[in-house]
Parts: structure tokens; C-alpha cells; sequence
């Protein structure tokens, strides 16, 4: 694996370990880093902070439930990690603009957080997804 940069191997991580506790100490211990060193290489190499691209996807992964599940709102917030619903609402409309309610009544998922491909140095979208003209496409 020392062919692989230190961004890459965090990055399956995370994509790996979503709904776990993801703390920047944890994974930095999982794969034998420094945690200072992941994370300054991380925002230098994405020019995003760890924190961020977590809280980030994690949102993303909120909506996609939101919009295509019947899963309560409270137990979506539990799974990304919030101690509350009110948490995770603040959160959640910081990022979307809305409440989870109000998303989960329009039904479309549009993504905020893409996923970043460390092969070609830019974001990616999901595997079943295509980026075009800066809009995520079915």
C-alpha cells in the first residue's frame, strides 16, 4: 500500500466506515498516521478540513434517505452521527436550505458533498451516477 497516498487511504476509509464514529483520531489510529500529519495532508491535498468532507458526506447520505426511504427523520439524524434531531436539523439546513422535512416532501435527491476520486484528482459522483454540466444526472 505505499504506492497509495495517505489522502486516498482516508478517503476509502471514510467511504468504507460512514456510519461509524469517524473521528479524526480514530481513523488516524486505524491506519497508522499521524493525526496531525492525515489531516493536514488531507485539507492540502482535497482543500477541504477532515471535520467537513465527514459532516459533508454524511449530510449527503441524510438526503439520499430522506428522499428515497420512509426511515424516520430522528433515526437518520442517530445514523450521522447527531445526538438529536434538533441537532441534525441546523445542520441539515445549513447545508440544504431546508429542514429534512421539507426535503423529504419534494423527494429528489441532489447531492452537496460530491465524493472525492483521488485517482483523477477531482470530485466524483457515485458509481450509478454521471457528473454533467456540473449537475448530478441519473
Amino acid at each position: 500500500m505505499k504506492d497509495v497516498s495517505i489522502t486516498k487511504n482516508v478517503l476509502l476509509y471514510i467511504e468504507k466506515n460512514l456510519s461509524q464514529d469517524l473521528s479524526s483520531g480514530k481513523i488516524a489510529r486505524e491506519l497508522n498516521y499521524s493525526k496531525f500529519y492525515m489531516a493536514r495532508t488531507f485539507k492540502s491535498d482535497t482543500g477541504v478540513t477532515l471535520y467537513k468532507y465527514i459532516q459533508g458526506r454524511r449530510l449527503d447520505e441524510s438526503a439520499r434517505k430522506l428522499a428515497e426511504t420512509d426511515q424516520p427523520i430522528a433515526e437518520i439524524a442517530f445514523e450521522a452521527g447527531y445526538g438529536s434531531q434538533q441537532a441534525f436539523t441546523q445542520a441539515f439546513r445549513c447545508a440544504f436550505s431546508c429542514t429534512p422535512q421539507e426535503y423529504r416532501r419534494i423527494g429528489i435527491f441532489t447531492p452537496k458533498q460530491d465524493r472525492i476520486c483521488m485517482e483523477t484528482g477531482m470530485k466524483c459522483a457515485a458509481s450509478s451516477l454521471s457528473v454533467t454540466k456540473g449537475r448530478m444526472a441519473a
